[in-house]
Formats: C-alpha cells, structure tokens, sequence
C-alpha cells in the first residue's frame, strides 16, 4: 500500500493536532514548522502549539456548554491537544486552563517521539509541491507572507482574508418577536428570499442618542502593534461611524427607510437595527453592520438596549482583528479538501474557525481525513448533530451567502455554539412545564446528550463497547 507521508505546513494546534491523528492512523506524516528558522510577530518560543494569547480552552462542561461538549469529543477521539491540556491543566473554576509552557512542551515531547511522525523546521514558501500527494495547510493567522500570497494566487483574490470584520450574531430564540419583526427594506424579495428576511429592532429617537451615546462612551480593544489599523468603509466598527455624526448611523446601518413596525404601523421607527439570518438552520442570526471594537461585556451591556434585544444571547460577538483565513464555504468540500486540488487540506483559524479548541478540533478532523484517503478508505464525515460535525459544517456549507451587501465577505470565523447544532426539542418534566432558564439549560442536555452518542458511534466506540459487553 503506498504509504507516502503526508504532509503538514504548520505546527500550531491545528497541525500538531492533524500530525498526531493521521501518525496514530499508522500513516507517516512530516510536521513543517518554520519556527525558530523564521518567527512571527505573536510567537516567542520555537514549541510547538504554543498558546500566543489566553492560556484558557474555555469551559469544561460537556452537558450545557457547546465548547466543553467538543472537549469530550476529542477526547473520545484521542486528541493530542486535549491529552495535554488535562495533564497540565491549572485553577480556572470550570474552565480548563492550563500551563503554557508545560502544555506546549508536552506536546512537542509526544510528537517528536512518535516513530511515524518526522518534524522539519524548515519554510514553506509556497504551496505544496504536486508530488506531496497529501497535504494539510494549517498555517494559523499568522501564515508566512509567502505562503499567503500562493493561497491568495490559486484561490483568488477575494478568497483570503487578512481581517475579521465582524458583527454580533444572536441566538433567534432570545429575541423578543412581540417587539420586532419580520421585513426586508421596501419588501423587497432577493435570490432566495420572500420579502421578510431580516429581523427588525425599531428605536425612537430617544432610544436612539442613547444607544450613540453608549456606543462613544463604551471601552473598546486596541489593535495591536503589528496588526496596524485596517479600516476601510467596506468594515468600519460601529462605533468608528457614530463618531463622524449623531446621524450617520441611522443614514447607514440603522436607516429606518421602507420599513414598517407590523406591530405598530402608523408610528414610524427614528432608527433601525436590523439582523439577517446567519445559518441554514435559521438558529442564528447576525446584526448587520455591527463589527465592532467594544470589548466583549460592553458589547453585552449596550446591545441589549436595544428594543428585542434586551434578553439577547450571543453566539457570538463582534471585532475586528488580523486573522488569515480563507472562503471556506466556497473552496473547500465537506472532508475539508481544496475543491480545485485534490489532496490538498486546510485546517485550523485559517479555514474560519475561531479559538484554540476548535482549531484542534479541525485539525483532527484533516489529520483523519487525509489518512483514510491515504489507506484506501473515504473520509467518514462525523454525524452533523455531534459538536465536531456541527462546526465542519458551518466552515464548509453550512452559512449562508449574503447577496446584498457588495464587497463585503458573508463568511466569518466563529466558536462552537449551540446555534450550529440541528434543533432539539427540550425533554417534558413531570407535571411541569419548563420555562426560561431551566428550558434552556434541558434542551443543551438533550444537544449534548445526543451528540455523545453519535459522536462514539461515528468513531466506534459504541460498537466496541457493545462487543466487550458480549464477551464478558
């Protein structure tokens, strides 16, 4: 059977983590890694899957939060990431936090002393070469100049992002529809739309000084020193517009035109936020021209004054930030392969995935893929109701394409959320009905619960459960 290596550029979380799946799968892998030869602007050591920012993987709850729901998952599938993690894990409540320093050692321990796994710190300057059959590219936000710039050649050029510019998205079922609703300015009807495909908030003029106010006075982030400042009019932050007039948002993104409150028709709205379906679930959705640089509580605090959203929870928040990532939705098919290169893989931030869990948690994914095509098989896609399926589909088909906002890219990076999962109804209790909180803590028990056992399904373990059960 050939057993050619397969090839990772990158040895970040994404990469170390594909290395060590498809190595595991008995296929040889050759880890690329360019530091210490050439180092970047975030980087400080030569380890590999360094933490270059917060040293937290978030919660660690598998029953009711999406992200402690992936950890388990990899966990089940043997991830090098999550092995390290909980072996240097440090005081964090109920998140798991760990040990940088400890953690990336431990990593680039493991790799090095697999017998399949070979590491070269060398550049890649470019794409792979064709006689690197398999290739997985998980070269991170901060891919080589380089690299990026073949990416950029091959794919396009609207292909690749060097910026987030992005808006808060909402979960559809904390917004108050007794309040806003459905209405596309002057009923127009787009490509696949009925004439009712945005959400809408109405202020009155009062509500809406406010809401500028708050927007002015509320603490934003800083760029960093090397990511420079890339504002342009195509993603200016919220708030970047507030500051050039009180009126200029409501002559913008909060322009009240062609729109009437159902609720309320003969009393016309001073301003309006609107907010566009996000996934093909229709579980989220996301306020459009909302990318901003408030920081992540001031977002919470100010956005929910205004009118329906006030009980609002976000799968999301907004910023603006460096990041290199590609249009995954459009270049890449559901096994995370290259549609116009066979072979070839992107894993990682640099796919549209947000945050170090998720990162892993697509390297995995590649590592898998590309060693089944190695040794014969078809990549087994997880089940889209399990955490890893959930976040493979929205980075590859499963957000919506926005039409109506020329030159701006409709696909953004996200985390893991329950908004990405197929809806599940929240279980019955005895004699009550559940509301509120308790209804939504029952129906992320019933997510998590389901995605547990597909998930060992998908990788076998419930069946080689069953079989032990048997023997005994």
């Amino acid at each position: 059977m050939n057993k050619n290596p397969i090839h990772v550029i990158g040895g970040g979380l994404a990469g170390s983590e594909a290395a060590w799946q498809a190595a595991e799968a008995g296929v040889p892998v050759v880890l690329h890694e360019m530091r210490p030869i050439r180092g970047t602007d975030a980087h400080k050591t030569d380890g590999l899957a360094e933490l270059v920012c917060s040293n937290s993987f978030r919660s660690d709850d598998a029953q009711t939060n999406a992200v402690g729901l992936l950890h388990a998952e990899m966990r089940l599938a043997g991830s090098l990431i999550m092995s390290a993690g909980d072996a240097h894990q440090v005081p964090a409540g109920g998140a798991l936090a760990v040990d940088r320093d400890g953690f990336s050692g431990a990593v680039t321990k493991k790799l090095e002393a697999h017998p399949l796994i070979t590491i070269q710190r060398e550049e890649v300057p470019g794409l792979p070469p064709a006689d690197w059959e398999q290739a997985i590219i998980a070269t991170g936000p901060l891919t080589a100049p380089g690299l990026a710039q073949s990416i950029a050649e091959m794919t396009g050029a609207d292909a690749l992002a060097f910026f987030d510019a992005i808006a808060p998205i909402v979960h559809f079922e904390t917004i108050d529809m007794d309040i806003c609703w459905f209405q596309s300015r002057y009923d127009k009807v787009g490509p696949g739309g009925t004439g009712k495909d945005y959400i809408n908030c109405p202020m009155d003029k009062e509500q809406y000084l406010a809401f500028v106010g708050a927007l002015l006075e509320g603490q934003k982030t800083e760029f960093k020193q090397w990511e420079g400042t890339p504002y342009f009019d195509g993603c200016l932050p919220i708030e970047i517009m507030a500051e050039r007039g009180v009126e200029t948002l409501r002559h913008g993104p909060m322009k009240p035109m062609g729109l009437t409150n159902a609720h309320n028709p003969s009393v016309k709205a001073y301003a309006v936020v609107q907010l566009r379906q996000d996934n093909a679930l229709g579980t989220l959705y996301n306020m459009v021209g909302f990318q901003t640089k408030l920081k992540h509580a001031e977002q919470v605090r100010v956005f929910r004054t205004i009118p329906g959203l006030e009980n609002a929870e976000f799968a999301r928040l907004g910023g603006l930030h460096r990041n290199t990532y590609i249009n995954s939705p459009t270049l890449l098919d559901h096994s995370l392969q290259l549609k116009s290169r066979p072979g070839l893989r992107f894993a990682g931030q640099i796919t549209g995935c947000e945050g170090y869990v998720e990162s892993a948690a697509i390297g995995l994914l590649a590592g898998r893929f590309a060693a089944a095509e190695r040794l014969g098989h078809a990549p087994a896609l997880p089940p889209l109701t399990t955490a890893f399926g959930a976040l493979l589909n929205h980075i590859t088909g499963g957000h919506i394409v926005s039409d109506d906002e020329p030159g701006k890219r409709s696909f953004q990076p996200m985390n893991i959320n329950f908004g990405l999962f197929p809806p599940v109804e929240a279980p019955k209790a005895e004699g009550k009905r559940l509301r509120g909180k308790d209804k939504t803590v029952a129906k992320r028990r019933a997510v998590t619960s389901r995605a547990l056992v597909d998930c060992r399904e998908w990788l076998g373990l419930a069946s080689a459960a069953a079989e032990a059960e048997a023997a005994e």
